[in-house]
């Protein structure tokens, strides 16, 4: 049994423009399967239907058709026990500001029927490096505080399926390595982990699967070891004042004076080269470095709907 599935989920939201303006598709028959104990990424752009969808799972919107199961229990139908599997941490910064750290976890814990769980909250306080903040008040606490009192809020019914919806927007460097380590070590405790986020690098270091959806559809499934493989063999990683070729340009993954140009080979290198020289590119800091996930996401995103449907089809 998948710990989850969406079945053939879509969801239509009506125009509220004017007269004759097209409904809005944010998710267009969304269909995998997310399996137990795995650690899964779900990528996509702004506006890409990620928050839809993790919004549908949580059971805060109803798709407009299909299902979404959590080890079995329909979200829509079977709230409850579909809830009681899931810790969800929220994009958005969420908290009361009458409580401590502790008073906050303690009552999240009675929304799930728990008493006496403070031996388990005293485990996600030191996990997640907040046993000097346990008795101060929500409201005085940073931002990166506030998204590890999230984490801990999630955690602290002992879900077997965590959901982690861009949990390192814009907090520091130490709250996400810790963070990683806490929950890596969940995962591999048999914890079940979806992850949403912008750094794809986080993505990359963590997750076995990913899909990456675009426009409400989901483009790309597949191990992160497959598309990988599928990519450029290699990036033509250089910094320069000077504009690309045209031909270049169009190829190439430009910011500020950093360029990526993908290549497959190293005649193709050769080549490249040869027509920056022959431009009167002056290139600096010259690399030569492997595809990373970044690559294969442009790759996708860019791509036209046929090709990818097409690569989708093929996929295993």
């Amino acid at each position: 049994m998948p710990a989850i599935s969406f079945q053939s989920v879509s969801k239509v939201y009506a125009s509220a423009g004017k007269s004759g303006t097209p409904p809005l598709k944010a998710l267009d028959d969304v269909s995998f399967d997310i399996h137990e104990g795995e650690f899964f990424g779900l990528l996509g752009p702004n506006g890409a239907g990620k928050t839809t969808l993790i919004s549908i799972l949580a059971g805060l919107a109803r798709p407009t058709s299909g299902r979404v199961l959590v080890h079995g229990f329909d979200v829509q139908k079977d709230f409850v026990q579909a809830r009681r599997h899931l810790g969800i941490v929220p994009q958005e910064l969420v908290f009361d500001p009458f409580f401590t750290v502790r008073e906050a976890l303690r009552f999240q814990s009675g929304y799930f029927g728990l008493h006496h769980n403070d031996d388990w909250i005293d485990e996600l306080l030191h996990g997640l490096g907040l046993q000097d903040k346990a008795g101060a008040n929500m409201r005085q606490l940073s931002g990166g505080m506030k998204r590890r009192v999230l984490v801990a809020q999630a955690l602290v019914h002992k879900p077997p399926v965590i959901v982690l919806d861009e949990p390192t927007a814009g907090v520091d460097v130490e709250l996400r390595q810790s963070l990683w380590q806490f929950v890596a070590g969940l995962n591999h405790k048999g914890h079940t982990v979806l992850l949403t986020t912008h750094y794809l690098e986080e993505a990359e270091a963590l997750c076995q699967r990913i899909a990456m959806l675009k426009l409400g559809r989901v483009i790309a499934l597949d191990r992160l070891s497959t598309l990988l493989s599928n990519a450029a063999a290699k990036v033509l990683y250089f910094k320069t004042d000077d504009a690309l070729p045209p031909d270049q340009a169009r190829l190439a993954r430009v910011t500020g004076r950093i360029v990526e140009l993908p290549v497959q080979d190293t005649d193709e290198i050769e080549r490249q080269l040869a027509a920056l020289r022959q431009a009167g590119v002056r290139v600096e800091d010259l690399e030569i470095r492997k595809a990373d996930l970044e690559d294969v996401f442009i790759t996708l995103m860019s791509a036209p709907r046929d090709s990818q449907a097409a690569a989708l089809e093929a996929a295993p």
